[in-house]
């Protein structure tokens, strides 16, 4: 089922950050959502998501079971390991520590595995919040600058292991980064910015 997002509003206070926008994301595809900073994209993913409540408008075809999602602040419990940040997401599933090892070597912190991610860089904190988003076993997955802070290496290192993992899902990327798009064959939207 496609996401449909129609006529959706919202405003803080006095400004006005989406008013009556409307687009449908279709089912199994990844959408690159494009647009100077400002412009609604983040706030549009946590209406979706359901963090937040629009002024008017409606939201239809959010899949049961939860959302995947890579917040723009990581959102880690420091705490906990790397490996405890995603076994939270993978409780019951086959192979769950093959699974979690596998994904954070592929990562480049296959060392890191029991380490707390209070120790992390914030490099190393964005690719485990990546990880746990990708890793959560649901059918629409939101990305919010996911590969924000990534060097160049690193960066392509998380391309090669999202891309798999978000293979007929229904996926929203924002990214600043004109080329996650093709990296992705992703759909292209571009916010426009409300400020004249």
């Amino acid at each position: 089922m496609n996401l449909e997002v129609k006529n959706l509003s919202k405003a803080y206070g006095d400004h006005v950050v989406l008013d009556g926008f409307s687009h449908t994301f279709p089912e199994g595809r990844v959408t690159a959502i494009e647009g100077r900073s400002g412009c609604g994209k983040t706030t549009l993913l946590r209406l979706i998501a359901a963090l937040e409540r629009p002024d008017a408008g409606t939201i239809a075809g959010v899949p049961e079971g939860g959302i995947g999602m890579v917040f723009q602040e990581d959102r880690l419990p420091p705490q906990l390991t790397a490996a405890d940040c995603l076994r939270s997401v993978l409780r019951n599933a086959p192979e769950r520590d093959g699974r979690i090892g596998e994904a954070l070597a592929a990562l480049g912190l296959g060392g890191d595995l029991d380490k707390p991610v209070r120790e992390f860089s914030g490099g190393m904190r964005r690719r485990v919040a990546l990880a746990r988003a990708l890793l959560f076993p649901s059918k629409l997955v939101l990305l919010d600058e996911p590969f924000k802070g990534l060097d160049a290496d690193t960066r392509h290192a998380a391309i090669r292991f999202a891309r798999p993992l978000l293979a007929g899902r229904t996926v929203l990327l924002v990214t600043h980064d004109p080329g996650d798009a093709g990296d992705f064959d992703a759909l292209v939207l571009r916010m426009e910015s409300r400020e004249k």
